[in-house]
């Protein structure tokens, strides 16, 4: 490339990031999106830019919520830090570009009492025929395994062996990872799996391919909704939060809780330790034979 045309760049940045670094389809989407913004920023300058004019994207950006504001400035990042390592650059513009401070918002979770809800209906639909069993194995896998949306709904119908208390699956970057299989977990599965037609490639098939997340969130969604629980509350990312918070509850190691949730830094996986803080304090908040009172010194 003798000149450093923004469309050309973005996409072998997005090139290398499939290649060598095995970034997931939902990953090089995002960021092919946030770089291909700053380039209609900066009016299609963004390769060229100076640090003067990265400023810009900012001030451009200066609406979005601070997590939005930061990951998009990291995708940029990024993108320099390729231009520079693969020649195309002699200089990084986007070294001190600063991201907006902000505390880490806490993961959305359920109750127990809000899970038991949701499962009430799981277990009355599960008697209703295929679709009842295919929403049980869908929610029991969510809640029970921690899996993400798009491991769950692309699972090769071999995945999860009957008797088997685990299952090896390949999450973000073709990580394999072994998450844990409950007897409960494993008879739905069985029981869905039963109604499938022989040679089958996926365990929730949709035509010719596997179910589709949008269609995985508009089930969770109507779920939830059936169970009493506000929508806008619920997502298959809301249960997999549930799962490890619970497990913390019940005193789940972080490592291992790390491991099953195919977190690449512990970092990520401590942020359910706040929730649990968070819980707490609440508790005492509220129950504390103190709590509202008030006693002068």
């Amino acid at each position: 490339m003798t000149a450093l045309d923004d469309a050309r760049a973005i996409a072998l940045f997005l090139d290398m990031m499939a290649a060598e670094r095995g970034a997931a389809a939902n990953t090089i989407a995002a960021y092919g999106r946030d770089l291909a913004q700053a380039s209609a920023a900066l009016s299609g300058g963004l390769a060229g830019a100076d640090a003067r004019t990265l400023e810009r994207l900012i001030h451009e950006w200066r609406d979005l919520a601070a997590t939005s504001l930061a990951r998009k400035l990291s995708a940029v990042r990024r993108f320099f830090a390729f231009l520079v390592s693969e020649g195309l650059r002699g200089d990084n513009p986007a070294g001190d570009l600063a991201s907006p401070t902000k505390g880490r918002p806490l993961p959305k979770t359920l109750s127990r009492e809000e899970v038991d809800r949701i499962f009430a209906v799981v277990e009355e639909e599960a008697a209703s025929g295929p679709a009842g069993l295919r929403l049980k194995a869908l929610i029991e896998l969510l809640y029970g395994s921690g899996l993400r949306a798009t491991e769950l709904v692309s699972l090769p119908r071999a995945a999860i062996k009957p008797g088997t208390p685990y299952a090896v699956l390949k999450g973000k970057g073709d990580k394999e990872r072994m998450v844990p299989v409950s007897a409960r977990a494993g008879e739905a599965v069985a029981a869905w799996a039963a109604t499938l037609t022989p040679g089958e490639k996926y365990l929730f098939p949709s035509g010719n391919a596997h179910m589709s997340r949008v269609r995985l969130f508009q089930i969770v969604k109507t779920l939830a909704a059936a169970a009493g629980i506000s929508p806008l509350r619920v997502s298959p990312h809301v249960l997999r939060h549930a799962f490890a918070t619970h497990l913390l509850e019940g005193g789940a190691d972080l490592r291992a809780l790390q491991s099953m949730l195919g977190h690449a830094d512990i970092a990520t996986t401590q942020i359910y330790t706040h929730v649990q803080s968070a819980h707490l304090v609440e508790l005492v908040n509220r129950a504390h034979p103190l709590a509202g009172t008030r006693q002068d010194d």
